[in-house]
C-alpha cells in the first residue's frame, strides 16, 4: 500500500483547492446557506462540467472519471476545508455508492449517468425516527413486486432530501425482521404519496429533510435477496469519505487558530508565543495528523479491496470526529471573544463539526464497533 500521494494526485488536490478557494469563499457559503436551495447551482454545474468531481470514482463506462477512493478522499478533504455548500455527499457519495454496490449492472447503466452528469441529484434515505444508523432498524415497509412496489413509512435526516430528484429508500418486506427482507428502492421524488419537509438543524451548510411515503410507487433494485450486507458495505465506504471531509474541516480550523495566534497581540507579544496557546495548537496538529493518516489509509484500503475496510472505516470516523470537534472548540477558545460572534467564520466549521460528529455514528459507536470487529477477526 502506498502511503504518500503521487505527483498527479497532488496536482489534482491543488486544482480542487484552488477552484474552491476562488469560487466558494465563506462569503459565498454564508450566502447560499441562507438560500432556499441551500447551494449554488452555477457552482454545482462547474463542479460537474469543469472538474468532473461528481464522478471521480465512477467507472468511465458509466460516465465517470475512473479514479479510486483515494482521489475521492482528496476531493472531499478539500471540500471540507472550504466548507462547500453543495449536495455532493448526498448525491455523489451516498446515492452513487449505494447504486454501485446494490444495483445490477443494467440498473447502474440506467440511473448512475444522470447523477454523474449532474442532470439529477440523488440521496439515500435509511434513517428513521429512532435515529439508528444501522439498516437493520428499518421499519418502512414495501409490498408488491418489481416495478409495481409500494412504500409506506417515514424517513428522517435525509441529506438534501428536500430537493433530490432520485430517492434511494431502504425498506423491508412486510413481516421481516433484522437483516432479512431489506432492500433498496428507487423512487422518483415527484411520485404520488411523498411528503417532504426540510428540517431545521444546527448546520445550515448541509440540509436535511424528513420524508413520508404513503402507498408510493417504487422499484426494487438489485433483485430479491436481502441487501443488508451490500448496504453496510456502501455505508462503510461513505463513512470513510465523510472522515476525509472532516479531516479537511479540522485542518481549516487548525490553520485559522494558528494564523490568529500569530496576529493577536497581548502584553506586547503575539498570543502564539505563550506556552498555553502553543500546547493547544500542538495538540490540534497531532490529532489532525493522526486522523488524516487513518482516513487516507482507509480510503486506500478500499482501492486495495482490503478485508479490514469495515474496521478501518470505524477507526477513521472515530478519530476524525474527535479531531474535528476538538479543533473547533480550541479554535474558538484561541480566537477569544470574537470566536463566538456571527461575523467571525469559526462557528460555521463548529456547526459542521457537530453535525458530522454524529452523522453515520459518533466516536463512541465506532470505537465499540472497531473493537468488536478486530476481536472477531483475531
Amino acid at each position: 500500500m502506498r502511503f504518500g500521494y503521487t505527483d498527479e494526485q497532488e496536482q489534482f488536490r491543488d486544482i480542487v483547492a484552488r477552484f474552491l478557494r476562488e469560487r466558494s469563499p465563506t462569503s459565498e457559503v454564508r450566502k447560499h446557506m441562507a438560500s432556499d436551495a441551500g447551494y449554488d447551482r452555477a457552482l454545482w454545474r462547474q463542479l460537474v462540467t469543469e472538474l468532473g468531481l461528481t464522478g471521480v470514482h465512477v467507472p468511465e463506462s458509466l460516465g465517470g472519471q475512473g479514479f479510486g477512493y483515494v482521489e475521492l478522499g482528496i476531493a472531499l478533504e478539500e471540500m471540507g476545508r472550504a466548507l462547500l455548500c453543495a449536495p455532493y455527499f448526498a448525491s455523489s457519495v451516498l446515492a452513487t455508492e449505494v447504486l454501485r454496490t446494490v444495483a445490477t449492472e443494467t440498473e447502474q447503466a440506467m440511473l448512475l449517468p444522470a447523477l454523474v452528469s449532474g442532470e439529477k441529484l440523488g440521496t439515500l434515505a435509511w434513517v428513521e425516527r429512532g435515529g439508528q444508523w444501522d439498516v437493520a432498524a428499518t421499519t418502512l415497509t414495501a409490498h408488491g413486486q418489481g416495478e409495481a412496489c409500494r412504500l409506506d413509512g417515514h424517513k428522517k435526516f435525509v441529506l438534501d432530501g428536500h430537493h433530490a430528484d432520485l430517492l434511494l429508500v431502504v425498506a423491508r418486506t412486510r413481516g421481516s425482521v433484522g437483516d432479512a427482507g431489506l432492500g433498496v428502492y428507487a423512487v422518483d421524488a415527484e411520485a404520488v404519496g411523498i411528503t417532504r419537509r426540510q428540517l431545521a438543524t444546527i448546520d445550515s451548510t448541509r440540509r436535511q429533510a424528513e420524508i413520508t411515503f404513503s402507498d408510493t410507487p417504487a422499484r426494487r433494485l438489485g433483485g430479491t435477496e436481502s441487501a443488508a450486507v451490500k448496504l453496510r458495505q456502501s455505508l462503510d465506504r461513505a463513512t470513510i469519505a465523510l472522515a476525509c471531509e472532516m479531516v479537511g474541516g479540522a485542518r481549516a480550523l487548525l490553520d485559522s487558530a494558528v494564523g490568529y495566534a500569530k496576529l493577536r497581540m497581548q502584553f506586547g507579544r503575539p498570543i502564539g508565543s505563550f506556552q498555553a496557546i502553543k500546547h493547544k495548537c500542538a495538540e490540534m496538529l497531532l490529532e489532525v495528523e493522526l486522523a488524516s493518516s487513518a482516513a487516507r489509509y482507509a480510503a486506500a484500503a478500499i482501492d486495495d479491496n482490503d478485508s479490514e475496510v469495515p474496521a478501518l472505516a470505524s477507526l477513521a470516523k472515530a478519530m476524525a470526529g474527535d479531531a474535528y470537534m476538538h479543533a473547533a472548540i480550541e479554535c474558538i477558545q484561541i480566537h477569544g471573544g470574537i470566536g463566538f460572534t456571527w461575523d467571525e467564520d469559526t462557528h460555521l466549521w463548529f456547526k459542521r463539526a457537530k453535525s458530522s460528529q454524529v452523522m453515520l455514528g459518533d466516536a463512541s459507536h465506532h470505537r465499540e464497533r472497531y473493537m468488536a470487529l478486530t476481536e472477531a477477526s483475531a
